[in-house]
């Protein structure tokens, strides 16, 4: 499915067994508006006289936030619970973004390459709540799996939502089952008990959108599958 998402540089979700299109390559579909600047792009490359920047080349298969770097976050129209997230992602030097699972819980996307202290605000890291302790302080990588600035990444995510009673209580945490950066492991079974920084939402509900942090610095996105689990 993914060498055929690749070839026809769709993104999609996959929903138990139908696949709705989020991305058709050329346009934005199943992305809720506005869209910003967000465009499509056919590949694009660090500028050689500013690597903070990406040069852009016209064409169809990667959504990139636009060449000035900063524009809306994106969200999608269909919303999820557990599931199992491939996305694949690249920055420019020193940039920084964020995949939000059910608009609430971030993977931070950041260039992180050769850091050696970790932080949970490096790339990979399960970011910290807003709200003060007991709330989530935030979890850096196990490992810096980062790629050079310029580089397409991956992250691989199995994610628990979190349970409610009937009455709406809450009565279990989300959890990441797993994350794999560039094939290395680095989340276990991570708990998460309030949104991250930065979420859309405060209030804790069963299901959520996908939520692409854009108004942080450049960053492109391409094959985006996300399947729902029953």
């Amino acid at each position: 499915m993914k060498s055929l998402l690749t070839l026809f540089s769709l993104i999609t979700l996959a929903a138990s067994a139908q696949d709705v299109t989020l991305f058709t390559g050329d346009k934005l579909t199943g992305i809720k508006e506005p869209h910003g600047t967000w465009q499509a792009a056919q590949s694009l490359a660090l500028d050689p006289a500013n690597p903070k920047a990406f040069q852009i080349t016209p064409g169809t298969g990667v959504f990139v936030n636009s060449a000035a770097g900063k524009t809306k976050d994106l969200f999608s129209e269909v919303e999820h619970g557990d599931c199992e997230l491939h996305v694949e992602f690249c920055v420019p030097q020193g940039s920084n973004s964020g995949i939000y699972l059910m608009g609430r819980y971030e993977v931070q996307v950041f260039d992180s390459f050769g850091h050696q202290e970790l932080k949970y605000s490096d790339c990979g890291g399960l970011y910290q709540s807003h709200l003060p302790p007991p709330a989530f302080t935030g979890k850096p990588p196990a490992v810096n799996a980062s790629k050079a600035p310029g580089e397409w990444q991956s992250f691989d995510i199995t994610f628990r939502a979190p349970r409610f009673d009937a009455a709406g209580k809450k009565i279990e945490n989300a959890k990441f089952i797993k994350v794999i950066h560039n094939g290395q492991v680095i989340h276990e079974n991570v708990e998460v008990n309030a949104p991250t920084r930065s979420a859309a939402f405060d209030e804790e509900k069963p299901l959520g959108p996908l939520k692409f942090q854009g108004d942080h610095g450049p960053v492109a996105y391409r094959n985006v599958v996300l399947k729902k689990l029953p």
